[in-house]
């Protein structure tokens, strides 16, 4: 099967295999194209092995152009142009990383150019910087071809120091750290700091087919720079690895398919990322629709025509994540479930909740507040289903307190604190969760002592994380967290979706506080609006989110077993093609 016929045979495979990361693709940044990430180190692989284009007979022997090569090799050691270069170790069998064609031969990188590292002019010496020749590091080493450098050097730092003079048409590979492998082709004269080797290939070494050499090994130079503090390879083992070495017509057949098929891959991820793109402001709109549904009886009609669907639309993590933002948000709008007629109304839930603080008031556990001025029409940000009530957040708890303003010591262990490590989407990470003594325990618990059912907030970093402290566990606030106990009439459940919902988030990133780490305080967090229903109600919106909840991270572990079988499937191709 030829390269093309690869590719084309299993076109659906290359674009469909996505994996989620932090850092990628889309509007979210979550999906990495890892099947044509796969199909392209394929093309790559295949190149240097002798399997992407047909060996011609006519073509010039290898070993006619090691000839001339050594030839090259005498005129410019007797010329003094290089020095006679190391003699390295026969090449023996067990050192042949892969069967390769006939008429090709087995060399190592010394054999094919003159290899170089850079270095580092003194930086206490200012005449050796701002001069008009590139300096490159091996950060710089991100695109085939390289033409300028982020810092400069002079004539006087050439001639004064050991730094390597390379030529336009020489090949740089980046050393040290996370960009050990990157490999690029000087387009002007340059240099380069030590980070970064440099080869001048002998006269019938095609400089893109090494490129395109390089690029296939990176795998296998990060393995070899594996296992120290920092990663790093030296210009030792680049010159030791051995390689397969085709004619030099061929070198250029390959560099061409090569170019050729990378094009149809960046057509392929362009496509892919369009439609990707295309299905985002699909499920965007469509669940706009849902938020802007009038009533329960409107929000169904909407929820059946998307539920028809769900097949197609609900296919990759951002998705499957923004249909539960939005859940979260029909669910403090109201729109989740049925109101009931027999459910009290929100009102008469406040003046509970008000007679309750008013009663721990009068016996001297809970101090009074000041007051907030009237509800204005622009904090009510949508219409109220009936027996909802706007509210602030000081008449709905109970109680908003701080935590204490200093970094708590921990130990080994002792008693829970929690920070805004400790929880993340309502739930508590035991990893991450720290201890402290006794004494520290009962210090930061002297403005109030968290109970089960009360609610940790993040203040700062991560604002809006919350969590429902639960029954059982005894601990205190760490940093940049507040405390809020909620009223015996009200579901905590419910209030922490209110709090940590997309709404409530956007209003809450507007509260941030001056230019360091954004944050909210807890004034802002006292005077926040939000929509209350019946108590009965509140139960009923838990029991519906904790339902669509459990339905999603269903379609999200299909997703991730749907995905891994596609990306398993990619790499059986690729190693079927390789053998």
């Amino acid at each position: 099967m030829s390269a093309q016929e690869l590719i084309t045979e299993h076109l659906d495979l290359w674009t469909s295999a996505t994996t989620h990361a932090a850092n990628g693709r889309g509007k979210n940044g979550k999906v990495e194209l890892t099947g044509i990430q796969k199909l392209r180190e394929l093309i790559l692989e295949l190149a240097i092995r002798g399997k992407l284009v047909e060996q011609n007979s006519d073509d010039e022997p290898v070993s006619v152009l090691f000839d001339k090569i050594e030839q090259e090799k005498q005129v410019q050691v007797k010329a003094k142009t290089i020095r006679k270069p190391k003699e390295l170790p026969a090449i023996n069998a067990a050192e042949y990383p892969f069967p390769i064609p006939a008429n090709w031969q087995y060399c190592r990188l010394n054999d094919i150019g003159v290899w170089g590292s850079g270095a580092t002019p003194r930086r206490g010496n200012t005449s050796y910087y701002g001069g008009g020749i590139p300096w490159l590091k091996s950060g710089e080493l991100y695109q085939d071809f390289v033409n300028t450098s982020e810092e400069t050097i002079t004539d006087l730092a050439i001639q004064e120091t050991s730094v390597r003079m390379n030529n336009p048409g020489d090949v740089l590979i980046a050393m040290y750290g996370a960009t050990i492998g990157k490999a690029s082709i000087l387009n002007v004269p340059g240099t380069t700091n030590q980070a970064v080797c440099a080869c001048t290939p002998w006269p019938g070494i095609s400089n893109k087919f090494l490129l395109l050499l390089l690029k296939a090994y990176r795998s296998r130079f990060v393995e070899m720079g594996a296992g120290g503090a920092q990663p790093n390879i030296s210009r030792e083992k680049i010159i030791g690895t051995v390689l397969g070495l085709p004619p030099e017509q061929e070198q250029h057949r390959i560099v061409q398919k090569v170019d050729e098929l990378m094009a149809l891959c960046d057509r392929l991820e362009q496509q892919t990322s369009d439609q990707l793109e295309a299905h985002e402001t699909l499920v965007d709109t469509l669940l706009n629709t849902l938020t802007q549904s009038e009533n329960a009886t409107e929000l169904a009609d909407n929820w059946a025509r998307l539920a028809a669907h769900f097949d197609t639309l609900f296919t990759t993590e951002q998705s499957i994540d923004k249909l539960k933002q939005t859940i979260l948000e029909l669910a403090v709008m109201g729109r989740l479930v049925e109101q009931s007629p027999d459910d009290d109304s929100a009102l008469s839930l406040l003046e509970k909740i008000s007679s309750e603080k008013k009663g721990l008031i009068k016996e001297g556990s809970l101090k009074k507040k000041r007051d907030f001025a009237p509800i204005s029409e622009g904090e009510k940000l949508f219409t109220l289903p009936a027996g909802w009530e706007w509210a602030r957040l000081k008449d709905v708890f109970i109680n908003i307190v701080d935590c204490p303003h200093s970094t708590p010591k921990f130990v080994e262990s002792g008693k829970t604190c929690l920070d805004t490590n400790s929880f993340k989407a309502g739930k508590i990470i035991p990893s991450k969760v720290r201890c402290v003594s006794d004494e520290t325990f009962v210090a930061r618990n002297n403005r109030l002592k968290p109970e089960p059912n009360d609610i940790v907030f993040a203040r700062e970093g991560s604002v809006g994380e919350s969590v429902v402290i639960p029954e059982g566990l005894e601990c205190c606030l760490g940093q940049r967290v507040m405390l809020f106990r909620p009223s015996t009439y009200t579901n905590p459940h419910f209030l922490r979706i209110t709090l940590s919902n997309p709404l409530a988030l956007e209003t809450l990133l507007s509260m941030h506080k001056g230019i360091g780490a954004k944050h909210v305080n807890v004034s802002d967090m006292r005077g926040y609006v939000i929509a209350l229903p019946p108590e009965q109600e509140q139960d009923r919106i838990v029991r519906k989110v904790d339902e669509l909840m459990a339905f999603c991270d269903q379609l999200k572990e299909r997703l991730s077993r749907t995905s891994e079988i596609r990306c398993q499937l990619a790499e059986a191709v690729v190693e079927g093609a390789l053998n």
